[in-house]
C-alpha cells in the first residue's frame, strides 16, 4: 500500500476538485464526496481493476456510487484515473448543460459510470443484479474469465429506502460474494442528525440477511485496505460500515447537515484549504498527485491484457463472445413458426398464456434470455422448461425467484441488463408495477432492453377487486418516455409483441397480458409480417366504413363482436387493433391518417380513457373505465356493471352515426 501522506494528497485531490466544482456551479453536494475520499483512494489505488482505455472489457471491477449525489466522488475519480472524456474543463463544468458531469451520474452520459443512480436505493439494487450477472457468468465460462467484484458506496439515505432491504435481502440469500458495500456511516441527512427519523442497527440488519460486516474507521487507510482484503476472503456479501466525517477537513461545517447539499464557500473553502494544508488553487492538482492516481489505470491495463490474453487462449472464446453479441438474426424464423402453429390449430388462451408458450419457443433458442418473477410465476406464467430455476448453490439456470421483491426486481433487472449478455425480463400483476415504477423509469432513461411482463391487466381480473384491478397504470407507463407499451388481444400479437420486445435494443417493453382466455383474430398467412410493430392496423379493412372502434387487448373482442351486430344493421364498422401507442405514433402521418379515418371513432379499453383522445375527435367518445376505480365480482358482472359490453358500444355508435 502506498504511503500514508501520498494517500492523503490523493484523498484530497478529490475533496478539493469536489469543493471547487460545486462551488464554482453554486450547486452540489460537497459533503459526501469529501468524507468518502479516504474510502475511495484505497478502493482505487489499491484493489479495483478498472481499464479507462477500455471502460466495457466484460471481466473490469463494477464501481457505483449509489448515493449518486455525491457525484462530483465519482467524476474526480474519473478525471484523477484518466477517463479520455472528463477533463478539467469539464469538472468547471459541473451541472451545466449538456456536460458530461451532471448532477447525478448518469449511464450513456459519461464513461465509467455503470447506471443511472439518481433515487437512492437504485444503485445498490442495481448493483445486485450486475453481481448475480457475475456469478451467473463465472458458473458458464469459469473464473478463468469472469472473476471480479462490485463495489458499491451508499450513504444511510440508499439504507433508509425500503428497496433496500430488498436487495440485501436477495444478496444474502444468493451468497452473492463478490459484492462489497461501502456505508458511508457519518450519522446525517438533511434534516439533521440521523436520530431524527432512524433508530436502526445496520449491523445487526445486514447479518440478519446473512451478510459478512466489518467496522472500520473511513479515514484510517489501513484499516480501509485490510477490511477490503478479508472483504474478498468472504464466501457471503459484505458490509463495510465505514465511520467518517460528513464534510472531513471543513473547520466549521465538517459532521454538520450544512455541508450536505450546499456550496462551502469561498471563505470555508480556503479554511478548509488551510486546514488539510493544501496550498493549491481551485482545479489545480499537481503533476506529482495525478501521477500517483497513474497506478489505478496501469493496474488496470495489466489486468486487461492479462484477460484478453486468457480469452484468446481460451475453448470457450466463441461462445463467450456469442452470449455477449445476443445474436438475434432468427428471432422472426422462430415467431413465424409459432405462429403458424397457433393458427393452425385455432388457439383460445388467455394472453398470459399465450406469452409462456411464445417465450418456450423463444427461450428454447436463445440462451441468453434470462427470466423471472416476483413469486408470481404460476401467475405471471414466466417460467418454461428450458429457464431452470437458479438457486444459491447453483447459478446454472435461467430463471431467478425474486420473491415478493416487484421493486428490486425491477432494479436487479436494470442490473443483469447493463452488465452484459442478458436479456432479462420478469413478471408480476399489472397493478404491481407501481411498486417498480422507479426502476422502470431508469430502464427507460438508461434505455436498457428490460422486459416487464404484467398480467391480469385490467378489470378482466374479476374477483379480486379494486386494489388489484389496474385502471391508471397502463396510461403511466405510456405517458413514460423510451418504454414501448403492448397490450396484444390474442396469441398471435402476443408473439409479435415479444418480438418487438426483443428487437427493441435501446427501448424497455412492458407487456400488458390478460387472466381471461381470448379468441384468436388474427389468421394471417403471411406470417413472418409484424403487425404489432405498426402500433395499430384495420382487422376487417371495410372500405369508407360509417364508424371505426378502436380497442386494445381483451376489448378488441368486444368490438369484433359488435361491429358484427352493426354489419347486421347495415352499418359499416371498421375494428383497429391498437396494442402499442408508442409505434403507431411512430409511423408516417400517411399511414396514422388512413388507420384512423374519417369516420367517427370509438375507443374501447377496460381501464382509465387517459391518453386514448389523442386518437379521438371532440365528438368522438370512450367507453371504458372513465372515473373510478374497479370492483370485486366476476368479470361478466364487472363488464355489464361498467357498460363496457357489446349493447353500449352498439347503442353508442349508432348515436354517433347519427
Amino acid at each position: 500500500m502506498k504511503n500514508t501522506n501520498e494517500l492523503k494528497n490523493m484523498a484530497n485531490a478529490i475533496r478539493f476538485l469536489a469543493i471547487d466544482a460545486v462551488n464554482k456551479a453554486s450547486s452540489g453536494h460537497p459533503g459526501m464526496p469529501m468524507g468518502m475520499a479516504d474510502v475511495a483512494t484505497v478502493l482505487f489505488s489499491e484493489h479495483i481493476n478498472i481499464n479507462p482505455d477500455n471502460p466495457k472489457w466484460p471481466n473490469r471491477d463494477r464501481f457505483i456510487l449509489s448515493a449518486g449525489h455525491g457525484s462530483m466522488l465519482h467524476y474526480a475519480l474519473n478525471f484523477l484515473v484518466g477517463y479520455k472524456d472528463i477533463s478539467i474543463e469539464d469538472i468547471k463544468n459541473f451541472r451545466q448543460l449538456n456536460s458530461v458531469t451532471m448532477g447525478h451520474p448518469e449511464y450513456g452520459h459519461t464513461l465509467g459510470v455503470e447506471t443511472t443512480t439518481g433515487p437512492l436505493g437504485q444503485g445498490l439494487s442495481t448493483a445486485v443484479g450486475m453481481a448475480v450477472a457475475q456469478k451467473y457468468f463465472a458458473t458458464r465460462f469459469g473464473k478463468n474469465l469472469v472473476d471480479h467484484y462490485t463495489y458499491v458506496i451508499s450513504g444511510d439515505g440508499c439504507l433508509a429506502e425500503g428497496i433496500s432491504q430488498e436487495a440485501i435481502d436477495m444478496a444474502g440469500h444468493l451468497k452473492l460474494s463478490k459484492l462489497i458495500l461501502f456505508w458511508d456511516d457519518n450519522e446525517i441527512s438533511i434534516d439533521g442528525h440521523t436520530s431524527v427519523s432512524t433508530s436502526t442497527n445496520q449491523i445487526a440488519r445486514f447479518k440478519a440477511s446473512n451478510w459478512n460486516t466489518i467496522k472500520i474507521d473511513g479515514h484510517n487507510y489501513e484499516e480501509i485496505n485490510e477490511a477490503i482484503i478479508k472483504a474478498k476472503k468472504s464466501t457471503k456479501p459484505t458490509l463495510i460500515a465505514c465511520k467518517t466525517q460528513i464534510g472531513f477537513g471543513s473547520p466549521n461545517l465538517a459532521g454538520t447537515h450544512d455541508v450536505h447539499g450546499a456550496p462551502l464557500g469561498e471563505e470555508e473553502a480556503n479554511a478548509t484549504r488551510k486546514a488539510l494544508g493544501w496550498s493549491h488553487k481551485p482545479f489545480e492538482i499537481p503533476n506529482d498527485i495525478i501521477k500517483s492516481w497513474e497506478c489505478v489505470k496501469e493496474r488496470g491495463i495489466k489486468a486487461y491484457n492479462a484477460w484478453n490474453d486468457e480469452l484468446n487462449n481460451s475453448p470457450k472464446k466463441k461462445k463467450f463472445e456469442e452470449t455477449f453479441k445476443k445474436d438475434l438474426s432468427s428471432l422472426n424464423r422462430v415467431i413465424s413458426s409459432f405462429k403458424k402453429e397457433v393458427i393452425a390449430n385455432n388457439t383460445k388462451v388467455a394472453t398470459r398464456k399465450a406469452s409462456q408458450m411464445a417465450l418456450e419457443a423463444i427461450t428454447k433458442k436463445f440462451n441468453f434470455i434470462v427470466g423471472g418473477s416476483a413469486d408470481l410465476t404460476g401467475s405471471n406464467l414466466t417460467k418454461t422448461p428450458y429457464t431452470a430455476s437458479i438457486t444459491r448453490t447453483n447459478f446454472k439456470g435461467r430463471y431467478l425467484h425474486y420473491g415478493i421483491r416487484e421493486h428490486v426486481m425491477g432494479a436487479m433487472m436494470n442490473g443483469l441488463s447493463l452488465y452484459g449478455g442478458i436479456i432479462p425480463y420478469g413478471g408480476t400483476f399489472l397493478i404491481f408495477s407501481d411498486f417498480m415504477k422507479g426502476s422502470i423509469r431508469l430502464s427507460a432513461l438508461m434505455k436498457q432492453r428490460v422486459i416487464y411482463v404484467l398480467t391480469h391487466d385490467s378489470i378482466g381480473l374479476g374477483e379480486d377487486g379494486p386494489t388489484h384491478q389496474p385502471i391508471e397504470q397502463v396510461a403511466t407507463l405510456r405517458a413514460t418516455p423510451n418504454i414501448n407499451v403492448y397490450r396484444p388481444c390474442d396469441v398471435v400479437e402476443t408473439a409479435e409483441a415479444w418480438e418487438c420486445a426483443l428487437m427493441s435494443e435501446n427501448t424497455p417493453s412492458a407487456l400488458a397480458l390478460s387472466r381471461q382466455g381470448l379468441p384468436l383474430v388474427r389468421f394471417d398467412k403471411k406470417t413472418k409480417e409484424n403487425k404489432v410493430a405498426l402500433g395499430a392496423y384495420k382487422l376487417k379493412n371495410i372500405k369508407n366504413p360509417d364508424i371505426t372502434l378502436l380497442a386494445s387487448g381483451s376489448e378488441v373482442e368486444l368490438a369484433l363482436k359488435s361491429a358484427q351486430e352493426l354489419a347486421n344493421d347495415g352499418i359499416k364498422a371498421e375494428v383497429v387493433s391498437f396494442p402499442c401507442f408508442e409505434k403507431f405514433n411512430a409511423q408516417s402521418k400517411e399511414y396514422q391518417d388512413d388507420v384512423l379515418g374519417n369516420a367517427p371513432r370509438i375507443a374501447i379499453e377496460a381501464m382509465t380513457g387517459f391518453g386514448w383522445h389523442q386518437y379521438l375527435d371532440r365528438s368522438d367518445v370512450f367507453i371504458g373505465m372513465t372515473d373510478t376505480f374497479g370492483a370485486s365480482a366476476p368479470i361478466d358482472d364487472l363488464y355489464k356493471h361498467f357498460n363496457i359490453t357489446t349493447a353500449n358500444i352498439v347503442t353508442t355508435a349508432k348515436k354517433l352515426i347519427k
